[in-house]
Order: C-alpha cells, then sequence, then structure tokens
C-alpha cells in the first residue's frame, strides 16, 4: 500500500471581505482587493501574522465585524495576535490595495480613505510600515507567507511585487 508523501505546500486561508486571520509559520493568507486594504501585522521573530481585509474607514456605531473597519480591525488583530503570544512591540504592517476603482475623483474615493485610515491607525499604535502598495486604479491579488515574511502584490499586466 502506498502511502502519499506528506505536502510541503503552505496551508493557505482567503481571507474574505471584513474577515481577519491569523496564524503562523507554514500559513499563506491571500485576499483580492480593490478600494479595500489588505493589511498585515507580522511579528519577524515569532513568524506569527494577521491579515484583515478592510472593506471602509471607520465604523461609526455601523454594525459589521471587526475586520470590516479600519478602526476596529487593527484592535481585534492586536488582539488575536496576543491570544497566540504574539506582543505588539516587534510588530510590523505591509498593506495593498486602497485603489480608486470610481475614478480619481468625487465622492466615491473610498480607496484613499481607506489608506490614510489605515496609515493614520497604524501610527496611533506604534506600528511601523514597512511595505506597501496602495492607490492606482486596480485591484490586487496578495499573498502573504508568515514563514518568509513575504508579501506578494499582483496587479494586471504587470510584474508580481514581492516587499
Amino acid at each position: 500500500m502506498n502511502t502519499p508523501a506528506p505536502s510541503t505546500k503552505p496551508a493557505e486561508a482567503m481571507v474574505g471581505m471584513g474577515q481577519i486571520v491569523a496564524d503562523g509559520v507554514g500559513m499563506r493568507m491571500r485576499a483580492v482587493v480593490g478600494s479595500c486594504i489588505a493589511l498585515v501585522l507580522y511579528h519577524p521573530r515569532l513568524k506569527t501574522a494577521a491579515m484583515a481585509h478592510i472593506v471602509l474607514p471607520e465604523s461609526a456605531g455601523r454594525a459589521g465585524t471587526p475586520g470590516k473597519f479600519a478602526d476596529t480591525a487593527i484592535p481585534s488583530m492586536l488582539a488575536m495576535l496576543k491570544e497566540r503570544n504574539t506582543p505588539a512591540p516587534g510588530l510590523t504592517a505591509r498593506l495593498a490595495g486602497g485603489a480608486n476603482m470610481f475614478g480619481n475623483s468625487g465622492p466615491l474615493r473610498i480607496g484613499e480613505a481607506n489608506v490614510e485610515a489605515v496609515a493614520g491607525a497604524l501610527r496611533s499604535a506604534g506600528i511601523p510600515i514597512v511595505g506597501q502598495d496602495v492607490g492606482g486604479s486596480q485591484g490586487r491579488r496578495v499573498a502573504f507567507d508568515c514563514s518568509s515574511g513575504e508579501m506578494t502584490v499582483e496587479r494586471a499586466g504587470e510584474a508580481a511585487r514581492v516587499f
């Protein structure tokens, strides 16, 4: 009887709109974003991370999962990481998305508002941004590898960017 060899491919989690996933070595997290933000908080020494798929800049009393809003996602991510014995000191941030999918002017510049809200919340939390691919008018496919700490960002018609 042949026993299949164990897979060396890392486990993967697709992070949907408003969701947060936290895990460690061997996990790969993915998201597809347009005006939304894929935000990763990562501890390089411990190789643990959380990814949020942030949809809107602020909750303003609206109902929704904590990952849906920039002002609630970051505290929730920090709490999830703390549950995994990952302290806030030493965390770094990577983000991608924030495209202006509906044109560069007018009231529907939600991508820009998302980038500003996430950057402000990270500043307030004392978490440095070590890599980002934001703005423009195209959506992105994002993957984060907890083992290597690398975020890969793909846009249609362009070479993948790794940081």
